[in-house]
Protein backbone atom coordinates (compact mmCIF):
# COMPACT_ATOMS: atom_id res chain seq x y z
CA UNK A 1 0.00 0.00 0.00
CA UNK A 2 0.85 3.33 -0.66
CA UNK A 3 2.85 5.25 2.26
CA UNK A 4 1.97 8.81 1.62
CA UNK A 5 -0.56 11.20 3.11
CA UNK A 6 -3.84 11.75 1.05
CA UNK A 7 -4.19 15.44 2.00
CA UNK A 8 -2.09 17.15 -1.25
CA UNK A 9 -4.67 20.07 -1.66
CA UNK A 10 -4.80 23.69 -1.19
CA UNK A 11 -6.60 25.90 0.44
CA UNK A 12 -7.81 28.28 -2.41
CA UNK A 13 -9.56 24.76 -4.09
CA UNK A 14 -11.80 24.14 -0.74
CA UNK A 15 -10.50 20.59 -0.48
CA UNK A 16 -8.61 20.17 3.05
CA UNK A 17 -11.87 18.46 4.82
CA UNK A 18 -12.42 19.75 8.09
CA UNK A 19 -9.68 21.99 10.35
CA UNK A 20 -9.69 22.79 14.20
CA UNK A 21 -6.42 24.08 15.15
CA UNK A 22 -3.67 26.81 15.21
CA UNK A 23 -3.39 29.66 12.28
CA UNK A 24 -0.86 32.31 10.76
CA UNK A 25 -1.59 35.25 9.53
CA UNK A 26 -2.43 34.47 6.25
CA UNK A 27 -5.23 31.98 7.53
CA UNK A 28 -2.47 29.11 6.94
CA UNK A 29 -2.72 26.20 8.93
CA UNK A 30 0.10 26.87 11.69
CA UNK A 31 0.85 25.03 14.96
CA UNK A 32 -0.91 22.57 16.23
CA UNK A 33 -3.65 20.84 14.64
CA UNK A 34 -6.05 17.90 13.93
CA UNK A 35 -7.31 17.62 10.29
CA UNK A 36 -10.10 15.07 8.66
CA UNK A 37 -9.64 14.82 5.36
CA UNK A 38 -12.30 14.51 2.44
CA UNK A 39 -11.62 10.70 2.37
CA UNK A 40 -11.60 10.05 5.86
CA UNK A 41 -8.03 10.28 7.04
CA UNK A 42 -6.86 12.39 10.09
CA UNK A 43 -4.08 14.06 11.03
CA UNK A 44 -2.92 14.96 14.00
CA UNK A 45 -0.22 17.12 14.88
CA UNK A 46 2.12 20.06 13.81
CA UNK A 47 1.26 22.55 10.94
CA UNK A 48 3.77 25.33 9.19
CA UNK A 49 2.53 27.50 6.51
CA UNK A 50 -0.13 25.20 5.66
CA UNK A 51 1.91 22.17 5.60
CA UNK A 52 2.43 18.89 8.01
CA UNK A 53 5.53 20.00 9.54
CA UNK A 54 7.22 18.59 12.96
CA UNK A 55 5.64 15.71 15.13
CA UNK A 56 2.46 14.36 13.71
CA UNK A 57 0.41 11.25 13.46
CA UNK A 58 -1.48 10.45 10.37
CA UNK A 59 -4.38 7.59 10.51
CA UNK A 60 -5.37 6.20 7.12
CA UNK A 61 -8.78 5.09 6.47
CA UNK A 62 -7.74 1.79 5.75
CA UNK A 63 -5.99 1.22 9.24
CA UNK A 64 -2.41 2.04 8.65
CA UNK A 65 -1.01 5.09 10.71
CA UNK A 66 2.29 6.70 10.36
CA UNK A 67 3.70 8.58 14.11
CA UNK A 68 6.69 10.39 13.38
CA UNK A 69 8.46 13.46 12.07
CA UNK A 70 7.10 15.85 9.25
CA UNK A 71 8.69 18.54 6.83
CA UNK A 72 6.70 20.35 4.55
CA UNK A 73 3.92 17.84 3.58
CA UNK A 74 6.34 15.29 3.60
CA UNK A 75 7.73 12.13 5.88
CA UNK A 76 10.47 13.08 7.12
CA UNK A 77 13.45 12.22 9.71
CA UNK A 78 12.20 9.56 12.23
CA UNK A 79 8.96 7.97 12.49
CA UNK A 80 6.75 4.53 12.71
CA UNK A 81 4.38 3.39 10.20
CA UNK A 82 1.75 0.77 10.69
CA UNK A 83 0.56 -1.01 7.82
CA UNK A 84 -2.59 -2.89 7.65
CA UNK A 85 -1.23 -6.15 7.25
CA UNK A 86 0.39 -6.16 10.36
CA UNK A 87 3.70 -5.43 9.26
CA UNK A 88 6.09 -2.48 10.80
CA UNK A 89 8.67 -0.05 10.17
CA UNK A 90 10.36 1.98 12.58
CA UNK A 91 13.42 4.49 11.58
CA UNK A 92 14.73 7.50 9.31
CA UNK A 93 12.56 8.55 6.40
CA UNK A 94 13.28 10.98 3.26
CA UNK A 95 10.61 12.79 1.48
CA UNK A 96 7.83 10.05 2.05
CA UNK A 97 10.42 7.23 1.23
CA UNK A 98 12.30 4.69 4.07
CA UNK A 99 15.71 5.88 3.59
CA UNK A 100 18.77 5.37 6.24
CA UNK A 101 18.44 2.98 8.86
CA UNK A 102 15.21 1.28 10.13
CA UNK A 103 13.99 -2.12 11.32
CA UNK A 104 10.83 -3.81 9.44
CA UNK A 105 8.83 -6.46 10.84
CA UNK A 106 6.56 -8.47 8.53
CA UNK A 107 3.58 -10.19 9.20
CA UNK A 108 4.93 -13.77 9.17
CA UNK A 109 7.66 -12.51 11.82
CA UNK A 110 10.88 -12.38 9.64
CA UNK A 111 12.19 -8.74 9.98
CA UNK A 112 14.90 -6.90 8.50
CA UNK A 113 17.06 -4.46 10.25
CA UNK A 114 19.56 -2.31 8.69
CA UNK A 115 20.11 0.70 5.56
CA UNK A 116 16.97 1.63 2.88
CA UNK A 117 17.41 3.54 0.24
CA UNK A 118 14.35 4.63 -1.75
CA UNK A 119 11.94 2.19 0.07
CA UNK A 120 14.41 -0.61 -0.25
CA UNK A 121 17.12 -2.74 1.43
CA UNK A 122 20.47 -1.48 0.42
CA UNK A 123 23.93 -1.37 2.26
CA UNK A 124 24.45 -3.69 5.00
CA UNK A 125 21.63 -5.11 7.07
CA UNK A 126 20.69 -8.08 9.15
CA UNK A 127 17.72 -9.98 7.83
CA UNK A 128 15.65 -12.71 10.50
CA UNK A 129 13.83 -15.92 9.28
CA UNK A 130 11.36 -16.21 12.19
CA UNK A 131 9.90 -19.87 11.02
CA UNK A 132 13.59 -21.19 10.80
CA UNK A 133 15.79 -18.65 13.18
CA UNK A 134 18.52 -18.66 10.96
CA UNK A 135 18.84 -14.81 9.27
CA UNK A 136 21.25 -13.36 6.69
CA UNK A 137 24.06 -10.85 7.48
CA UNK A 138 25.53 -8.86 4.42
CA UNK A 139 25.31 -6.44 1.65
CA UNK A 140 22.60 -5.16 -0.31
CA UNK A 141 21.85 -4.21 -3.17
CA UNK A 142 18.06 -2.74 -4.17
CA UNK A 143 16.17 -5.03 -2.12
CA UNK A 144 18.39 -8.04 -2.83
CA UNK A 145 21.64 -9.78 -1.31
CA UNK A 146 24.35 -8.63 -3.42
CA UNK A 147 28.27 -9.00 -2.99
CA UNK A 148 29.62 -10.11 0.80
CA UNK A 149 27.50 -12.20 3.06
CA UNK A 150 26.90 -15.14 5.38
CA UNK A 151 23.92 -17.19 6.24
CA UNK A 152 24.41 -18.03 9.86
CA UNK A 153 22.62 -20.88 11.32
CA UNK A 154 21.99 -23.12 14.47
CA UNK A 155 24.60 -25.45 13.51
CA UNK A 156 26.57 -23.83 10.70
CA UNK A 157 27.03 -20.72 8.81
CA UNK A 158 28.06 -20.22 4.80
CA UNK A 159 30.37 -17.17 4.47
CA UNK A 160 30.68 -15.87 0.42
CA UNK A 161 29.60 -13.52 -2.55
CA UNK A 162 25.82 -13.49 -3.29
CA UNK A 163 24.14 -12.39 -6.73
CA UNK A 164 20.66 -11.87 -6.92
CA UNK A 165 19.78 -13.56 -3.64
CA UNK A 166 21.77 -16.28 -4.12
CA UNK A 167 25.08 -17.79 -3.31
CA UNK A 168 27.34 -17.52 -6.55
CA UNK A 169 31.10 -18.51 -6.50
CA UNK A 170 33.97 -19.23 -3.92
CA UNK A 171 32.43 -19.42 -0.50
CA UNK A 172 32.75 -21.94 2.95
CA UNK A 173 30.76 -23.21 4.94
CA UNK A 174 32.02 -22.78 8.97
CA UNK A 175 31.48 -25.68 11.46
CA UNK A 176 32.41 -26.30 15.09
CA UNK A 177 36.35 -25.99 14.95
CA UNK A 178 36.49 -26.52 11.10
CA UNK A 179 35.05 -25.27 7.57
CA UNK A 180 34.56 -26.76 4.36
CA UNK A 181 35.50 -24.28 1.13
CA UNK A 182 34.28 -24.88 -1.87
CA UNK A 183 32.12 -22.48 -4.43
CA UNK A 184 28.97 -22.37 -5.96
CA UNK A 185 27.84 -23.35 -9.79
CA UNK A 186 25.08 -23.19 -11.83
CA UNK A 187 23.78 -26.99 -12.25
CA UNK A 188 23.87 -28.03 -15.46
CA UNK A 189 20.21 -29.17 -16.45
CA UNK A 190 18.56 -31.53 -19.18
CA UNK A 191 16.94 -28.91 -21.69
CA UNK A 192 15.00 -29.57 -25.06
CA UNK A 193 16.10 -28.85 -28.31
CA UNK A 194 16.21 -24.68 -29.07
CA UNK A 195 15.98 -23.83 -25.12
CA UNK A 196 19.38 -22.72 -24.91
CA UNK A 197 19.71 -19.07 -23.86
CA UNK A 198 16.00 -18.86 -22.69
CA UNK A 199 15.38 -17.16 -19.20
CA UNK A 200 12.34 -18.88 -18.43
CA UNK A 201 13.56 -20.92 -15.14
CA UNK A 202 16.08 -19.61 -12.34
CA UNK A 203 19.34 -21.11 -12.13
CA UNK A 204 19.89 -24.16 -10.14
CA UNK A 205 23.15 -24.13 -7.55
CA UNK A 206 25.17 -26.47 -6.63
CA UNK A 207 27.65 -26.78 -4.14
CA UNK A 208 31.12 -27.84 -5.35
CA UNK A 209 33.16 -29.01 -2.19
CA UNK A 210 37.21 -28.55 -2.21
CA UNK A 211 38.84 -29.03 1.08
CA UNK A 212 38.65 -29.18 5.02
CA UNK A 213 40.24 -27.23 6.90
CA UNK A 214 40.94 -25.50 10.56
CA UNK A 215 39.10 -22.31 10.62
CA UNK A 216 40.65 -19.68 8.48
CA UNK A 217 39.91 -15.89 7.92
CA UNK A 218 37.50 -15.12 5.18
CA UNK A 219 38.97 -12.89 2.51
CA UNK A 220 36.11 -12.82 -0.33
CA UNK A 221 39.16 -13.42 -2.74
CA UNK A 222 40.48 -16.87 -2.45
CA UNK A 223 39.74 -20.31 -0.88
CA UNK A 224 42.18 -22.06 1.98
CA UNK A 225 42.69 -25.24 -0.21
CA UNK A 226 45.22 -22.84 -2.25
CA UNK A 227 47.16 -21.94 0.14
CA UNK A 228 47.27 -25.18 1.77
CA UNK A 229 48.42 -26.86 -1.44
CA UNK A 230 51.15 -24.36 -1.71
CA UNK A 231 52.61 -25.00 1.68
CA UNK A 232 52.07 -28.65 0.99
CA UNK A 233 54.22 -28.43 -2.08
CA UNK A 234 56.78 -26.22 -0.20
CA UNK A 235 57.20 -28.58 2.06
CA UNK A 236 57.77 -31.10 -0.16
CA UNK A 237 60.81 -29.48 -1.82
Amino acid sequence: MSDVGSDEFDDERGKLGEYDGGRNGAGERHGAGRAVLPNGDVYQGGYESGRRHGQGTYCFKNGARYVGDYYQNMKHGHGTFYYPDGSKYEGLWVEDLRQGHGLYTYPNGDAYEGEWLHHMRHGQGIYNYHETASKYKGSWVNGKMESAGEYIHSNNRYMGNFVNNNPSGPGKYVFDGCEQHGEYRPAEQDRAEGEWGESGSPAILKWIPKCVTELTLWTGTHTACAENGRASAEAEN
